[in-house]
């Protein structure tokens, strides 16, 4: 079967399901000078097994708000691939959660878990429900409810969730406080924990890290650094905060943060002091970006407005850019604005967060381009880092683990360049290069295990 006609196929059994369908046609698009060489993947069909979710979990979720009055919530789990390990994916709480994004978080998550080399399967979860606005309270009843319906489908050989949009480090304690209860045990089922009780160093920087430590290496490509370079960051979660972080570390200057209502520019740069104030309005105050205003007025904000061709954003002049809010936030439009801006490098900080059309804007262009599943694995490289200390019982020192991290995101880049190559892409060409080494590691597992 021609790789037309598997996605074909693909499109025809997921209708309504635009995410994951573009999710698998970037990657299937990539795979076809690999499935020419080596016919085996096409005797196992491999894509058409690696498309179909091995179970799909939904369930009702009933919680009471502050009020007294009963809210009825949809919960999810979609565990895709346990042929490396087993499941392992975030849980994402918010409104537009559903099938679509969770199959394409968790086909994404199948080949950047692969990338890491760690013994990992692939999956993702969580609900329609929106924890802004919500009290404390609200957030834990309808974490226990959560809880107490996704627990019998998890364990720490089963299936090991971990946080993603909407679920920090206030729900993963109300999330694993639960499942303790109801299992009586103390394990490591979910990653991200606070380090006092089971958590790991540096899992809370671990992504914005990572997603500089890789970038660090594509501009080690070129005999260069992030030393001076002025870069833009979308997002103002976990990723981006911790992005800007080691960007400042690294010597360069961040000069963009955002959220979903709007983005700040301050053209003098973000130091350690502004990062500070960032993290208290977003993460003790849960306000919104434009607050950043209150504290540094010289600063620029900008509403986001829906029928914009192109976020402004994307349009200021800068040497890096990391999108790290959520997908599709960069169009073709904006693409091509950060092409004609001259900018050296683009990183995804978080997943498919470039359209298939930028995405094409990116691979016609001389700038370096690496996509999430390989620049963004460090999350998931360091879960499976506290995973291993859990099943220990022991604790890691923040240098051994982050020293861990760097020498996991060098292992990624290495793999990107050389998997690249030896299909006669670029060596620089890291989407193919990460979707190439990814598949091949799974596909191999998968067919070493028969038919399952």
């Amino acid at each position: 079967m021609s790789v037309d006609q598997i996605i074909s196929n693909i499109k025809e059994r997921n209708p309504h399901q635009p995410e994951f369908i573009q999710s698998v046609e970037e990657v299937i698009e990539s795979l076809s000078p690999v499935l020419e060489k080596k016919e085996i993947y096409r005797k196992y069909k491999i894509l058409e097994r690696l498309t179909e979710p091995e179970r799909l979990i939904s369930f009702r979720v009933n919680w009471m708000d502050d009020n007294g009055d009963i809210q009825v919530n949809r919960g999810y789990r979609v565990q895709m691939n346990s042929s490396l390990g087993p499941f392992k994916g975030g849980l994402r709480f918010h409104p537009s959660v559903n099938y679509s994004i969770l199959k394409f978080l968790a086909f994404e998550q199948t080949f950047k878990n692969a990338l890491t080399g760690m013994p990992l399967g692939s999956g993702k979860g969580g609900a329609d429900f929106d924890p802004k606005g919500k009290s404390d309270e609200e957030v834990m009843r309808f974490c226990q409810t959560f809880m107490n319906e996704l627990f019998r489908h998890m364990g720490q050989f089963t299936d090991i969730p971990a946080g993603d949009i909407g679920v920090g480090n206030r729900e993963i304690g109300y999330l694993f406080g639960q499942y303790k209860k109801l299992r009586n045990e103390f394990a490591g089922v979910i990653t991200g924990k606070n380090v006092r009780w089971g958590g790991s160093w540096v899992r809370t920087e671990a992504t914005g890290f990572g997603l500089i430590y890789f970038a660090c290496n594509m501009l080690s490509t070129q005999k260069d650094s992030l030393e001076g370079k002025k870069c833009l960051v979308s997002g103002a979660g976990n990723v981006a905060q911790h992005a800007i972080e080691k960007i400042i570390e690294m010597g360069g200057t961040p000069i963009t943060v955002s959220d979903s209502s709007g983005f700040i520019y301050d053209e003098e740069g973000i130091d350690k002091d502004k990062l500070k104030v960032i993290m208290k309005i977003k993460n003790e105050d849960r306000g919104r970006i434009k607050e950043y205003l209150d504290h540094y007025s010289n600063a620029e904000y900008h509403e986001n407005k829906e029928d914009e061709e192109f976020n402004p954003l994307w349009d200021i002049k800068a040497d890096c850019a990391f999108p790290c809010a959520t997908q599709n936030e960069i169009n073709k439009k904006d693409a091509e604005n950060l092409v004609n801006n001259n900018m050296v490098l683009v990183a995804e900080g978080a997943n498919m967060p470039v359209s298939k059309e930028g995405v094409q804007v990116f691979q016609n262009s001389d700038v370096m381009y690496a996509q999430g599943k390989a620049s963004n694995a460090g999350g998931v490289a360091v879960s499976s880092i506290e995973m291993t200390q859990n099943r220990m019982g022991e604790s890691w020192s923040r240098e051994k683990v982050n020293k861990q991290l760097i020498n996991i995101m060098n292992t990624i880049h290495k793999d990107c360049t050389e998997a690249a190559e030896e299909f006669g892409f670029k060596k620089t060409d890291y989407v193919h290069g990460a979707n190439i080494a990814g598949f091949t590691r799974v596909a191999n597992a998968m067919i070493e295990q028969g038919i399952t």
